[in-house]
C-alpha cells in the first residue's frame, strides 16, 4: 500500500511540475530586460600616424608606385576619420613600340571606416569604410617614332607637360589589430570608381597618380603600418 502511495505521490508531482513549467516560461519572458548601461568612453580616443608598405614595394618592383602617408583618428572606438595623402610615379616604356610614359605627382583621399566588430574594444578591428580621391597631375609622353606607310622613313612625336586631373570614389573593407605597444598592422582590399576626368590632348593617361593604372574601375590593396596614441 505505501508503495503504491509512493507512486501516486510520484506521478502527482510529475504532472504538477509539467504544468507548472509554461507558467515559469511566461513569467521569465515577462521580466524586464537588463539595461545596457552607456558607453561613457570619450569622444577622441587616439590618433594614428602611418604608412602603406605596398606602395613603395610596387616602386621598386614595378614600373609605378606610391609613397603614401596615413593620418587617422579614432572616435569611440568606432568611427575612425581618415587623410590619406602621397606622391605617385610612373616611368614606363612600352616593350613594342618604345613609347616612354613618364609621370610624378601628388593626389589625398580623404573618408571614414566604421568598426563593425561587436566588442569594439578589442585589439583587433574590423573596418569597413569609404573615400574621395583626388588628384590633378602632368605626364610626358615620348616616342622613338612610327613608319610612315606611304613615305617610309620614321616620325617621332610625343608630349610634354600634359595637364590632368581625375576624382573617383574608393569602398574599403580590412582588418587592423595592434601588434606590440602602438604599433598597428593592417591590411584592405579597396573598389575605386572614376567619377570624373580631364584627361589630356593625347588621351587617358597610362597610369593616374593615387588610383593606379587607367580605366574606370579596379581593385587595389594596402598593408598599413601604424603607430596610434
Amino acid at each position: 500500500m505505501a508503495r503504491k502511495r509512493t507512486s501516486t505521490y510520484t506521478l502527482l508531482l510529475a504532472i504538477s511540475l509539467f504544468l507548472l513549467l509554461p507558467a515559469t516560461a511566461q513569467a521569465q519572458r515577462r521580466k524586464p530586460a537588463r539595461q545596457v548601461q552607456e558607453d561613457s568612453i570619450p569622444l577622441f580616443r587616439g590618433i594614428a600616424v602611418g604608412t602603406d608598405l605596398v606602395g613603395p614595394a610596387m616602386r621598386a618592383l614595378a614600373d609605378y608606385g606610391q609613397y603614401e602617408a596615413i593620418v587617422r583618428l579614432n572616435l569611440k572606438d568606432r568611427y575612425y576619420p581618415i587623410i590619406e595623402a602621397g606622391v605617385g610615379q610612373a616611368d614606363k616604356t612600352d616593350d613594342g613600340t618604345g613609347t616612354r610614359f613618364r609621370t610624378s605627382a601628388p593626389y589625398a583621399r580623404v573618408g571614414v571606416d566604421f568598426n563593425v566588430l561587436k566588442d569594439k574594444h578589442d585589439i583587433y578591428r574590423f573596418l569597413v569604410g569609404g573615400r574621395i580621391g583626388y588628384t590633378a597631375y602632368k605626364y610626358d609622353l615620348a616616342s622613338p617614332g612610327v613608319t610612315d606607310p606611304v613615305w617610309g622613313g620614321q616620325a617621332a612625336y610625343g608630349a610634354e607637360d600634359v595637364s590632368c586631373n581625375q576624382l573617383w570614389a574608393e569602398l574599403a573593407a580590412g582588418v587592423d589589430a595592434k601588434i606590440w605597444g602602438p604599433v598597428r598592422l593592417g591590411w584592405s582590399v579597396r573598389y575605386k570608381a572614376r567619377l570624373h576626368q580631364k584627361a589630356g590632348r593625347n588621351g587617358e593617361a597610362w597610369y593616374v597618380p593615387g588610383y593606379g593604372r587607367g580605366g574606370s574601375s579596379r581593385l587595389s590593396a594596402t598593408f598599413n603600418l601604424l603607430l596610434e596614441f
